[in-house]
């Protein structure tokens, strides 16, 4: 896998100084939907980074999970940040669209963890399709991914949470600041729409959820300089001259400039934190 972990390749010492305990994820089981690659496997990696030694990677291919999770594990293990067997990661394989599959999904986390702390629906896709000659059969994918695919994960998550009783969790969309803005100059309106529909489907699940002890928050992530972005970019100059210049910041993000974020969302350090939008675009979307 050319990707695994993005920056999580580099140093990830930890930390012993003072710090803020409710930002720890330090007992927490942590799922991750999408997190084979990309940046779901980074929101995995930044988990275990923040003190989870319980880590569940979801995604359509369980060989492929299954090797992310190993992937996870022995890199720790290899830069002294864990002790073999002090990590428990694995990869489980789930069409996210496909309702009975993350019921039959979420059952198999809570039978090998006993609850879910901390869901992270990072599984989606996008196209670039003019609308006139956007396929049906691929806008119909987008909906049933992007969106009906985060409902049944945080919906099943939730249902688990619930019968937890005493248990409080986290639920995070994963959006994009197109669910705000339409970014230009590529053309993807059933993903702008996909993401607008995320954006309110967190904020409507909040208010439902709200005195059962589950939050659920987005995170909308800018432009992020992942493997797949650059090496489109890289391929187009000027598609990334025009990203950096429509961006207040002057650059695209890169994928560690989430890592706060999911923490924050994720952990109790959000504790009366529910219902919001976290954009992470650089100020892309204040323009």
């Amino acid at each position: 896998m050319s990707d695994v972990g993005h920056s999580t390749t580099g140093p990830a010492g930890r930390h012993t100084s003072r710090t803020l305990k409710s930002l720890s994820m330090e007992g927490k089981v942590c799922v991750v939907t999408g997190g084979a690659r990309g940046l779901g496997n980074l929101f995995a990696r930044t988990f275990v980074e923040s003190g989870s030694n319980s880590i569940v990677i979801v995604d359509l291919i369980e060989e492929q999970a299954q090797k992310a999770a190993e992937e996870l594990t022995a890199w720790f293990v290899e830069h002294g940040e864990a002790q073999p067997d002090e990590i428990q990661a694995v990869g489980f394989g789930c069409d996210v669209s496909n309702e009975d599959s993350v019921k039959h999904t979420m059952q198999r986390i809570v039978d090998k963890f006993g609850r879910i702390d901390a869901l992270v629906c990072s599984a989606g896709i996008v196209h670039n399709y003019s609308a006139l000659e956007y396929p049906t059969d691929k806008m119909r994918m987008v909906f049933k991914i992007n969106v009906e695919g985060a409902f049944f994960c945080a919906r099943e998550a939730a249902r688990h949470m619930f019968a937890a009783q005493t248990q409080t969790g986290s639920i995070i969309l994963v959006g994009s600041m197109s669910g705000s803005v339409v970014n230009v100059p590529q053309p993807q309106t059933p993903y702008n729409s996909s993401k607008a529909a995320v954006r309110q489907m967190a904020a409507s699940l909040a208010v439902e959820w709200a005195q059962s002890g589950v939050r659920v928050n987005s995170l909308a992530p800018g432009y992020m300089l992942t493997a797949l972005t650059k090496n489109i970019l890289d391929a187009n100059p000027a598609l990334r001259e025009k990203w950096e210049s429509l961006t207040p910041m002057g650059r695209i993000g890169l994928p560690e400039d989430l890592k706060g974020a999911i923490v924050y969302l994720a952990s109790d350090a959000s504790g009366f934190t529910t219902g919001q939008e976290l954009i992470v675009d650089g100020g892309y979307t204040l323009t």
